[in-house]
């Protein structure tokens, strides 16, 4: 997936600033939900680079890891999109729809869209560690 540009990075910051400025202000319950959704970007992050991983040593495709990895994204994309994190909730999607039907995207849209494993781990490790 798409590679982590300098612009689309300082979008990102001060969308997790303001974001982060917001929480401060938020109660327990909503800084619990945010860590953990956040926490779970991480997750999905690291599980899906496993994936990929697999399929670079040239190893058979996994219809059902894939299937699994569209549902995890797309089902982070509607907690971060509940809990008001749009930015990060739409690259989640975008990563569901992806693993549901690869050949959907081509290679543009996805540089465009910014949506590298990388940086959806940065952002949610960034945030969920600010968000203490």
């Amino acid at each position: 997936m798409g590679s982590l540009t300098e612009a689309g990075l300082w979008a990102l910051l001060r969308h997790a600033g303001r974001w982060l400025a917001n929480l401060s202000r938020a109660g327990q319950r909503r800084r619990l939900q945010s860590r953990e959704a956040l926490r779970a970007v991480i997750q999905a992050a690291r599980r899906t680079r496993s994936y990929v991983r697999h399929l670079k040593r040239r190893e058979p495709a996994d219809p059902r890891t894939e299937a699994d990895l569209a549902e995890l994204w797309t089902t982070l994309g509607f907690r971060l999109q509940d809990l008001g994190l749009g930015s990060l909730a739409k690259r989640c999607d975008i990563k569901g729809r992806y693993w549901a039907d690869p050949a959907q995207f081509d290679r543009q849209f996805l540089l465009r869209a910014d949506v590298s494993l990388e940086r959806s781990k940065n952002c949610g490790s960034n945030c969920a560690g600010s968000a203490q």
